[in-house]
């Protein structure tokens, strides 16, 4: 067989191998309106391609885009209909940068790795993402928070994780949050990890809710609960507080497991107790009001809002039964701190130590309060400010109502 011979048979080879599915080496030949006319290298196969299997821009002229005489690669889509002269197909390059797309796509996913990706456009419940294709982030996976308005979104080019790929249904779904919570983890272990609790350091207020503020400490965010935010009372964060405020925090809880850092801002500051104490020692006498009468004592204000209990074994010498018997709510009393508890914010009274008439001998060999007293009185402590609680005084003088 001749030279010529073994060449055409090449030739036509090469011909009957271009099939549907095919990646193949086209050249530009024409440009025309709305397509581009290619010949397949080495072939003697023509075709077409049209605007939208070139580039996505559906307004772009290709004569701004190709020459003739331009080399690259496209996929075979199908062949043309009719009789058509060395049976002429339609080629697409965006498909083929699809398919390449997906390949990688989806060995970034079977890592781990994140894509970096731009906005085009926003659709119902989410965006769309061009990744080298065309993605969905649907709205709930944008942000850790809550995301009203995607338009923002439209041109920001935004790293991503991919939740799902699916090349045979076109179908590929990512995220932004899954890398918010990533990188939130990360950084929530390196601030943890120089914090403990009890630690005052400055934060500023990055965001207000309802039930309290959000405080960057260090590029994590930790909560002040309202509860945490005055010692008054507070209606809404909003009211005392305002984004971009700096404020000083302390550190009252880091739950590690949920990456959560609890802070509060009143405990920066002087307690009411502590305001009204700071004068008050042990040993000093002073007149004050009997506010209220239970089965195991009486409580005394010793400041505005702060009050002291007199335990029913220090109103007097003699054997009282119930504080009621010897007092009256709103009777002014002379009374001898015994105790002062910052740490619980408790007051110990004396009334009996605290009278003049009472004989040296008594006042200085005042009986030790048993550990059955000692844990009476702490019974009926807590820790609001007054350091009792009110449900119990309450519920003890109904009892003696009954």
């Amino acid at each position: 067989m001749s030279e010529n011979s073994n060449q055409f048979l090449d030739a036509l080879k090469q011909m009957q191998g271009v099939e549907v599915g095919d990646i193949v080496d086209v050249e530009v030949l024409d440009i025309e309106d709305g397509q581009i006319d290619v010949g397949v290298e080495n072939a003697g196969v023509e075709g077409v391609i049209t605007r939208r299997e070139y580039t996505s821009d559906r307004n772009a002229d290709l004569r701004d885009l190709v020459k003739p005489g331009d080399k690259f690669k496209a996929l075979v889509l199908r062949r043309a209909g009719g009789d058509k002269e060395n049976g002429e197909f339609f080629f697409s390059v965006t498909r083929l940068k699809e398919r390449e797309a997906y390949d990688k796509l989806q060995k970034d996913f079977e890592d781990g790795n994140a894509v970096e990706g731009t906005v085009t456009s926003s659709v119902r419940g989410g965006l769309i993402v061009d990744v080298g294709t065309r993605g969905f982030l649907p709205a709930s996976l944008i942000s850790n928070r809550y995301v009203s308005d995607l338009k923002p979104y439209i041109g920001k080019t935004m790293k991503l994780k991919i939740t799902e790929i699916d090349p045979n249904k076109n179908r590929l779904i990512l995220s932004h949050k899954d890398l918010v919570e990533e990188e939130r983890e990360e950084a929530f272990d390196k601030v943890a990890s120089q914090l403990v609790v009890g630690d005052v350091v400055e934060g500023k207020v990055s965001r207000l809710t309802n039930f309290g503020a959000f405080i960057d400490v260090g590029g994590v965010d930790g909560l002040v609960h309202i509860s945490e935010i005055s010692y008054k009372h507070v209606d809404k964060p909003s009211d005392v507080l305002k984004v971009g405020q700096d404020v000083k925090v302390k550190v009252i809880g880091i739950d590690n497991d949920r990456h959560r850092i609890s802070l509060s801002i009143k405990q920066t500051e002087p307690s009411p107790f502590e305001q009204a104490t700071a004068d008050l020692n042990e040993g000093d006498i002073f007149e004050g009001e009997v506010k209220s009468l239970t089965n195991f004592g009486a409580f005394v204000e010793v400041a505005d809002g702060i009050q002291g209990l007199v335990h029913v074994s220090e109103i007097s010498n003699k054997h009282v039964d119930k504080p009621s018997d010897v007092l009256k709510v709103g009777q002014s009393v002379k009374v001898k701190v015994l105790n002062i508890d910052p740490s619980d914010r408790r007051i110990s009274l004396s009334i009996k130590d605290a009278d003049s008439n009472a004989s040296s001998e008594n006042h200085n060999s005042r009986p030790r309060r048993s550990r059955n007293e000692n844990s009476v009185n702490k019974k009926y402590m807590s820790d609001n400010d007054n350091g009792f609680a009110l449900g119990d005084i309450i519920g003890d003088q109904l009892k003696d109502r009954k």
